[in-house]
């Protein structure tokens, strides 16, 4: 019966190790170079037999014996093995994406959960062993932001439904008292709480795995009444802002994030951030990265309904480059890598200023998006 290699097989080294990983099956294989031969020579379907005459220097019986070590290490398929339909979705799935997304997908589901283990408590209550709880620049000059409150009762309702995306922004500054009341309760401490080995948490008004708070807030400030343009790092500790960097021409900060409406006209910028140590030193599994995004997902969220309730229009997005961003911010992308550009500003006056107030959707409209019969059932990228 023909076989062919697995759609779903990364390659790489591993302490000076070749490696070959199966990340439907989660079964991971070092390969002599006769193996990695054997498995380039199976990317269709082939009769086990004409694939050992393509190795005539080897005896037929060492490539047949090789062939079914791979077979038996999931990385060879055989025609029709029950198995075989699920490893085609697997290796073929979200073709848009490529094999890293099929790759990070598989290797982050059904992960064990170890989030309190007495070795891990015993580790950690060494103050030593804590990653810090905030982050600073201690040689860097200072803004001590205004601690007066700003008054966040808009109805719920008006806020949960008035939130749009905003892409246009007023010619105007940001009135210093929102800025503040925004990076405040988006980012300031909201309580702290004795977590017995991990030492004290902070908590915040956004949810945060472990309450690790491994998410951190840059600011490029174009226009905010009484701060100078510049690059920051909102310190969560102090409520102030640490001075960086002069910001670029905004033109160019634009042009990090693609020249997206929201970034060239937005009164200012917070670079969400993440330091991965906080997240490693308790939750150990690649799950992990996961939680992470989600994370960012949770501060942005809880930035958009704030800046609307402080009359500020909010925009966010995912789309700039990692690297640039970085560079600007003076950051690794490693131990500290950016996860999201978040924008503020005053809202323009009329329909252009939100995506949420464009044209209504009518008959032709719905004419076009219709919903459509159920997609057919296909195996899942589980493994097995």
């Amino acid at each position: 019966m023909p076989v062919r290699r697995a759609r779903s097989i990364v390659c790489y080294w591993h302490d000076n190790t070749f490696v070959a990983e199966n990340y439907r099956t989660r079964t991971t294989v070092s390969l002599e170079p006769l193996g990695a031969e054997l498995l380039n020579e199976l990317g269709e379907w082939i009769e086990e037999e004409k694939a050992a005459t393509r190795f005539p220097d080897f005896d037929p019986e060492s490539v047949l014996q090789s062939l079914a070590e791979l077979e038996a290490a999931g990385l060879v398929v055989r025609d029709g093995d029950p198995g075989a339909d699920g490893d085609e979705v697997a290796g073929t799935a979200w073709p848009e994406w490529n094999v890293s997304a099929r790759y990070l997908h598989a290797m982050t589901r059904d992960a064990p959960y170890t989030e309190d283990t007495p070795e891990l408590r015993a580790r950690l209550a060494s103050e030593r062993e804590r990653p810090a709880l905030f982050k600073s620049y201690p040689d860097a000059d200072t803004i001590l932001l205004p601690r007066a409150p700003r008054r966040l009762d808009a109805p719920f309702e008006d806020v949960l439904y008035g939130r749009r995306t905003h892409r246009a922004f007023a010619d105007r500054d940001v009135p210093l008292a929102d800025f503040s009341a925004l990076l405040a309760a988006v980012f300031g401490p909201a309580a702290f709480i004795d977590a017995d080995a991990y030492g004290g948490l902070m908590q915040r008004t956004s949810a945060s795995a472990g309450a690790r708070q491994e998410t951190e807030a840059y600011v490029l400030v174009r226009r905010v009444a009484d701060v100078a343009p510049g690059v920051y790092h909102y310190n969560v500790l102090t409520h102030a802002l640490e001075f960086l960097a002069e910001c670029p021409p905004w033109q160019d900060v634009a042009r990090l994030s693609v020249n997206q409406r929201g970034i060239e006209d937005a009164a200012f910028v917070v670079v969400l951030t993440a330091l991965t140590e906080r997240l490693r030193s308790k939750y150990r599994t690649a799950r992990t990265y996961r939680i992470m995004l989600m994370d960012a997902g949770h501060f942005a969220q809880t930035f958009a309904m704030v800046a609307t309730a402080l009359g500020l229009g909010p925009f966010q997005t995912a789309a700039f480059t990692d690297s640039a961003v970085e560079g600007l911010l003076g950051l690794d992308g490693v131990e500290e890598t950016a996860l999201y550009l978040l924008g503020a500003g005053v809202p323009a006056e009329g329909p252009e200023g939100t995506e949420g107030l464009k044209r209504p959707a009518g008959l032709e409209a719905f004419r076009g998006s219709r919903p459509g019969p159920a997609p057919a059932a296909r195996p899942t990228l589980s493994p097995g």
